[in-house]
């Protein structure tokens, strides 16, 4: 996996609010100032939080790379495979039911995960958890 400098700073070198000063953006506590569910679009980036109290979708980004950094909980995140029953879901997006021959991969609280354009990936979590992350969606030209 590799390491996005722009992920570490705005994850631990924050600590609740955004803050866009200085020619940055600062999302105080990893939280952004409009809660939750908003999302800051940069163009060629964007940032979000996600939460998830159930298992995903398989998912499928053409062109967008997904940076993550594990805030909170854990999950078991399939990679690789192919997606079942996939479905546009809007420009260079692809959703299914599941993947086919991905791997497990165990995740937690500080981990950093880099799902590359055109990799197939779903969360799976087990009955009575949730996971919480950062997520700097990149587009590949």
């Amino acid at each position: 996996m590799r390491v996005c400098g722009v992920v570490l700073a705005v994850v631990f070198g924050c600590s609740a609010a955004l803050a866009q000063d200085g020619g940055i953006t600062v999302w105080k506590n990893g939280v952004p100032p409009g809660g939750i569910t908003e999302k800051k679009d940069f163009g060629d980036h964007l940032l979000e939080i996600s939460h998830r109290d159930a298992d995903g979708k398989a998912e499928l980004h053409k062109v967008k790379a997904d940076v993550m950094v594990i805030q909170s909980g854990k999950a078991t995140l399939v990679t690789g495979g192919e997606v079942l029953d996939p479905k546009d879901t809007g420009p260079n997006e692809i959703q299914g039911s599941g993947i086919k021959g991905g791997v497990k991969h165990e995740v937690g609280p500080g981990d950093i995960i880099e799902i590359p354009p055109g990799i197939p990936h779903q969360f799976f979590l087990a009955p009575g958890t949730q996971i919480t992350y950062l997520v700097v969606k990149v587009v590949k030209h």
